[in-house]
């Protein structure tokens, strides 16, 4: 199965997610589901339960969600990291679609992927 994102409220760029899209990713986005200003665990939840991996800017919070996750037993979907204002949209593009292209959605469970890996 292909992977299908959901980008939390510091990823959800319009563009990112208009570029994605047009490329025949699956996308969904903070605001979208109604989760904005909701706690990182939330939106970690609810990435889960839609079968999609979190893209976020977040990384220490997220890492250590993903650290908590694993020490409780805990599984999550998927998690892809990237440092804020480092990237330009079509670079998150680009990288985005390496993973999605060389990885499947079941090898994502319980895992973090950085965006710098996939340069």
């Amino acid at each position: 199965m292909t992977i299908r994102l959901y980008l939390d409220e510091d990823s959800m760029d319009k563009a990112l997610v208009q570029a994605l899209r047009a490329r025949g990713v699956d996308v969904l986005t903070a605001l979208e589901t109604g989760m904005v200003e909701r706690e990182d665990q939330d939106h970690l939840d609810f990435a889960t339960t839609q079968g999609r991996v979190v893209y976020s800017f977040n990384v220490g919070d997220f890492y250590r969600l993903h650290s908590i996750y694993l020490a409780e037993g805990k599984s999550h979907t998927g998690i892809v990291l990237a440092r804020q204002q480092h990237y330009s949209v079509g670079e998150q593009m680009r990288r985005l679609l390496r993973l999605i292209a060389s990885t499947r959605a079941g090898e994502m469970t319980n895992r973090v992927e950085f965006l710098s890996t996939w340069g």
